[in-house]
């Protein structure tokens, strides 16, 4: 019968949202998330700019608070 071993863990801290800085032409917010989730980084901008067009600019506003609060 095997034995496990449960002391020998490997704690993975938690990954949180941040800016993404390298990446970035304002703020890095869609580069942040597109590191958070693993995307393109493009997809994220063509899909912020289409959102701010058809929401009459709401995502603008979710933008900008994003930017100020993170990070």
């Amino acid at each position: 019968m095997n034995s496990i071993d449960h002391n020998d863990r490997t704690v993975v801290p938690a990954r949180g949202f941040r800016l993404g800085k390298a990446n970035a032409k304002f703020m890095g917010v869609c580069s942040g998330i597109a590191d958070f989730f693993g995307w393109d980084v493009n997809l994220v901008r063509i899909g912020f700019a289409l959102g701010t067009v058809l929401g009459f600019g709401s995502l603008l506003i979710v933008y900008l608070v994003i930017g100020l609060i993170a990070d």
